[in-house]
């Protein structure tokens, strides 16, 4: 997988940051992080490995660069929009561009050296929540929730051990075969439901971010009684 072209006149297009780290992106996207290692790296772009260090100054650099790429791919809410909508647009975006990129997932948020397009998502995603009115402690509570919602349940599919009807419907065939179903009348009760044509995990997705939204808003609102304990004494912001 070269990612280097040969212009005409047979001279190689010099090599840059961006090109190391797209090629680092396609190598993890297509074998999984564990597969990185500077030297393939370097084959890869048609190097020695040690020239990537006039691009990056080691792998934690490389992988801040890789992340952020992913963080330029999000849909970037605008900060006037409407915010259920652009929080929506927001939320099935990253979803999509995390399922592409599986090994990103538990990365987003762990760098220590973010780049500018993670900086600017986040400003982006903040900004519009409070230009929607929301305080700022309603809008970090609300950043918090949608985060930890979309990132975990990309999380959670990427994790299942199917990907599409006919595997569930074999997978759960399996599971009924194992234990009585009178042992287990909850799960199996799920299995079957999971089991029935037209069933699509994903769309779980679409159906717990509503409750999420439909929440954020709820609490948001100036008519929610912002005085009032939540669990464990909290306030709503």
């Amino acid at each position: 997988m070269a990612v280097r072209t040969e212009p005409t006149g047979g001279r190689r297009a010099p090599l840059t940051r961006d090109a190391v780290v797209a090629a680092a992106i396609a190598m993890a996207d297509s074998a999984g992080l564990e597969s990185l290692t500077m030297r393939k790296l370097g084959e890869a772009v048609g190097v020695e490995a040690m020239s990537l260090y006039n691009h990056v100054a080691n792998k934690e650099d490389l992988v801040d660069g890789m992340v952020d790429a992913v963080f330029a791919e999000f849909f970037l809410p605008v900060r006037d929009s409407d915010w259920i909508p652009a929080m929506r647009s927001r939320a099935a975006s990253m979803r999509d561009i995390l399922t592409r990129h599986r090994w990103a997932v538990g990365l987003m948020e762990s760098r220590k050296h973010p780049g500018p397009a993670n900086l600017r998502h986040h400003d982006a995603v903040l900004s519009n929540l409070r230009a929607a009115g929301f305080s700022i402690e309603m809008a970090a509570h609300a950043y918090s929730l949608l985060d930890s919602y979309i990132y975990g349940f990309a999380q959670t599919q990427m994790s299942l051990p199917f990907d599409n009807p006919e595997e569930i419907a074999a997978m759960g065939e399996a599971m009924l075969a194992d234990f009585p179903a009178d042992l287990y009348p909850g799960l199996a009760e799920m299995i079957a439901h999971a089991m029935r044509p037209g069933y699509d995990h994903g769309r779980e997705f679409d159906y717990g971010l509503d409750l999420v939204l439909e929440g954020i808003a709820l609490r948001a609102s100036p008519a929610f009684p912002s005085a009032a304990p939540g669990p464990a004494g909290s306030h709503a912001g």
